[in-house]
């Protein structure tokens, strides 16, 4: 565990049809923001998330090909690579108000959205591999709980 500190924020509106991914990730790169959180409401034309299989230690993904709304985005925001990288988790709700969600990935194009970001100071996290679950996680010291 770390103490950081809240550094600056920034909200805008996502342009119609940007990827959401790619667009948040430029957003950071941008403001060279190398910590913090974000978060997005709206909808999306169509919807690409990912699965962790914990067994077989990779991604599936699962695609829905027709509009939703965004009920919640969180995510963080460390270095991935040398460059800030966001992870976020989506939540989605068709027009029924049923619900989906997993890891956002490249292929979600926004229909319109909103999104908050906030940069968090005094510390650096960088992504490395874990050999364990072999994902890319934080390299800091799991917090024993």
């Amino acid at each position: 565990m770390m103490e950081v500190r809240i550094g600056r924020s920034f909200m805008g509106r996502l342009a119609h049809g940007v990827d959401l991914l790619e667009a948040l990730n430029r957003a950071v790169r941008e403001r060279g923001i190398r910590l913090g959180r974000v978060e997005a409401i709206g909808a999306v034309q169509k919807a690409r998330l990912g699965y962790y299989d914990q067994e077989r230690q990779v991604y599936a993904y699962i695609e829905w090909p027709r509009p939703l709304e965004i009920t919640s985005l969180l995510g963080n925001i460390s270095l991935k690579e040398g460059q800030p990288f966001v992870h976020a988790h989506l939540t989605l709700s068709d027009e029924r108000g049923m619900v989906f969600g997993g890891h956002l990935s490249p292929g979600t194009p926004v229909f319109a959205g909103e999104f908050f970001i906030q940069e968090l100071e005094g510390a650096s996290l960088t992504r490395g591999f874990d050999a364990t679950t072999g994902l890319p996680l934080w390299e800091l010291s799991p917090f024993p709980g």
